[in-house]
């Protein structure tokens, strides 16, 4: 356990920081349901979690990347400077490479796909209050291993500006006037991206894309 953390009859303390307010509510019914921890305190922006991590000193930040006043990562940079010994799980929608090693980067102790299980992050939590400065994430050795050998498909570059307006969400007559062809045109290359993606609709090839770091999720500050 991390000796500046707040204990309560010998707990380990939680904050909670999502802007979403089922999304705090869901996670706090996780941990209520484990003796072992206590939720002290909910943050739904990036100030007030600094602010309460500072002044309650938790065991173990949850710490969504997306809030509405900024960066999750840039909060968690924040709080390894002033805390070392404090624990950092960090939560996303969006579980591509890229969020991944942003995590790691940031001073994380553990990187959570809001996709998992609550008990996923309950276990990340209990590793982030024991070992906060040892980074925990269910797919960081195929991560590393596609960082250091990528593979994957290879795009033009008509097919990543395809792929960005579909992210974007372009119909095919949106993107045709937006590239200056045809709609036939635009329906062969959103078919050719689609067939290196391995995907059969739009869902599926941008999820691919998120994953494997050809498209940057949008965990950007919502002004």
């Amino acid at each position: 356990m991390n000796a500046d953390a707040l204990e309560t009859n010998g707990q380990t303390t939680v904050l909670i920081v999502d802007d979403h307010d089922l999304i705090r509510k869901g996670l706090r019914h996780a941990f209520d349901r484990d003796p072992e921890f206590e939720v002290v305190g909910e943050a739904d922006t990036a100030a007030d979690a600094l602010r309460m991590a500072s002044s309650l000193m938790p065991s173990v930040v949850i710490m969504d990347l997306r809030l509405p006043d900024g960066s999750g990562l840039d909060a968690t940079r924040k709080l390894r400077k002033a805390h070392p010994n404090m624990g950092i799980v960090v939560l996303t929608m969006y579980a591509g490479d890229d969020q991944l090693f942003g995590a790691l980067d940031a001073g994380a102790s553990a990187f959570v796909p809001k996709s998992a299980p609550a008990n996923d992050v309950v276990a990340a939590a209990r590793h982030a209050a024991s070992n906060p400065t040892a980074f925990s994430a269910a797919d960081l050795a195929e991560a590393m291993q596609r960082r250091l050998t990528p593979t994957g498909p290879q795009l033009s570059p008509r097919e990543s500006q395809v792929l960005k307006l579909l992210a974007d969400g372009l119909s095919v007559a949106g993107i045709a006037k937006q590239l200056y062809v045809s709609e036939s045109t635009a329906k062969t290359h959103i078919s050719k991206l689609y067939e290196k993606l391995g995907a059969g609709n739009r869902a599926q090839a941008l999820m691919t894309a998120l994953k494997l770091g050809l498209l940057e999720a949008p965990d950007q500050p919502k002004f």
